[in-house]
């Protein structure tokens, strides 16, 4: 009887560990273009997210509760600062329940990119983020080419090349 609970019980979890990594309603998958959709500014206006389109766009998922979030903050600050020529732009998303928590984390981070506030979910659920940070690269057509899980140092060697091949971009080196 132990052995035939405890199974169902492995079966049961297992079962539930690919839900927990399901798609969010109307994600777009890589090789898709992203749908309109308007972003309420955080730190600026808000903008249609159609008004990146020409250029390729990074932009970041995060919330004002998440650690990881916080630590690669900064380094997507200098990673748009490597590109003084303009060649892409990146952006954030909070998906933060309460503007005035997102706000204060950019006041004390001194964020410059733009940032905005999903409180609707459109854009978290159209880009997929069942995890944060989430980082979605973008064409300059607005078709996704690739997505991150995960804090990573985005002007550090390895996500220089990564956005470098990506967008088929030349990057100078990072600062020392």
């Amino acid at each position: 009887m132990m052995r035939w609970v405890f199974s169902t019980l492995v079966l049961c979890v297992l079962g539930a560990v690919p839900a927990a990594f399901a798609k969010t309603p109307a994600e777009v998958q890589i090789g898709e273009s992203l749908r309109e959709a308007t972003m309420q500014g955080l730190n600026g206006s808000s903008r249609k997210l159609s008004e990146f389109r020409g250029k390729p766009l990074i932009i970041n998922v995060w919330a004002s509760w998440c650690g990881p979030c916080q630590a690669e903050m900064a380094s997507l600050e200098r990673l748009a600062w490597l590109d003084p020529t303009g060649q892409f732009v990146v952006i954030g998303i909070s998906t933060d329940d309460y503007p005035e928590r997102a706000q204060a984390l950019l006041k004390k981070s001194n964020a410059t990119i733009s940032q905005f506030i999903d409180s609707q979910l459109q854009m978290e659920n159209m880009l997929g983020a069942t995890r944060l940070p989430l980082t979605v690269l973008v064409d300059a057509n607005g078709r996704v080419l690739d997505k991150i899980y995960g804090a990573r140092r985005w002007d550090g060697p390895d996500a220089l090349r990564l956005i470098a091949k990506t967008f088929r971009i030349r990057m100078g080196a990072p600062p020392r």
